[in-house]
């Protein structure tokens, strides 16, 4: 993939995480409303970067399953705040298998159909994710796990744009994260340096992992699988910033 092509999916990428980070310091439901619209969006756009057969159809599903558990995130107890996650994402499961089979016997790319938008059901459903970890209490939520998680996306994302080979910017962008999100949590009172570190080691490597994704592609999937390809990485990592402050975070 050409550089110009990683821009197109860092560009969404980026304005995905600053909305996110920019809306934990209004509110919780604003945060979940700019959260839930933007899972919707890489839930629809997933069927197109995929390239299946049935996108509108089965990118309607994510888009259901993704805003879904965001709102179910916000509304759930405070004690259990991801709980329903799992019966959303079944039930987008379920719907992709029958779509499956209301398309009918002998139909072409079933499998990658199947499996790949089962993928993207777990994808949008984990976008909860960010809704919950705002949601945690103390220093290990709201804005603060927030942040320092969005500052080493952000590096990562720009290191990822280098046009290096990825022996050299796969470390360095996972390690520059967790310089990142090290920095940023030595801002925020209670939120240990070292746990900060490790949630953006976390973080870059997943978007590490990404760009090396994006590069073994040769065809450009269009512009509504571009915005799934840049936004869907950005919402998945909700959920591993939640467990990740849940268990690091005294």
């Amino acid at each position: 993939m050409s550089r110009v092509k990683l821009w197109s999916i860092a560009v969404p990428a980026a304005a995905t995480l600053i909305g996110i980070v920019a809306a934990s310091y209004i509110s919780t439901g604003a945060l979940a409303v700019f959260t839930g619209v933007a899972a919707a969006l890489a839930g629809f756009g997933w069927p197109f970067l995929l390239g299946v057969p049935a996108r509108k159809t089965q990118g309607g599903v994510l888009a259901l399953v993704g805003a879904g558990g965001v709102a179910a995130a916000y509304l759930a107890p405070a004690a259990s705040m991801l709980t329903w996650m799992p019966a959303v994402v079944a039930v987008g499961v379920g719907a992709v298998f029958l779509i499956q089979l209301l398309r009918g016997t002998g139909q072409a790319h079933r499998l990658e159909s199947t499996i790949g938008v089962i993928g993207g059901v777990l994808i949008a459903g984990m976008a909860s994710g960010w809704v919950a970890a705002d949601r945690l209490p103390g220093p290990e939520g709201s804005s603060g796990l927030i942040t320092a998680s969005g500052a080493a996306i952000l590096t990562a994302i720009l290191v990822s744009l280098i046009p290096l080979p990825d022996r050299i910017t796969a470390p360095f962008g996972v390690v520059a994260g967790a310089v990142a999100a090290g920095a940023s949590a030595a801002l925020v009172p209670g939120l240990p340096v070292v746990a900060g570190a490790v949630i953006g080691a976390l973080c870059a490597a997943v978007i590490l992992a990404v760009r090396r994704l994006a590069l073994t592609r040769d065809d450009a999937p269009g512009l509504l699988g571009m915005l799934s390809a840049g936004i869907a990485p950005v919402l998945a990592l909700g959920t591993a910033v939640y467990f990740a402050g849940r268990l690091l975070v005294p």
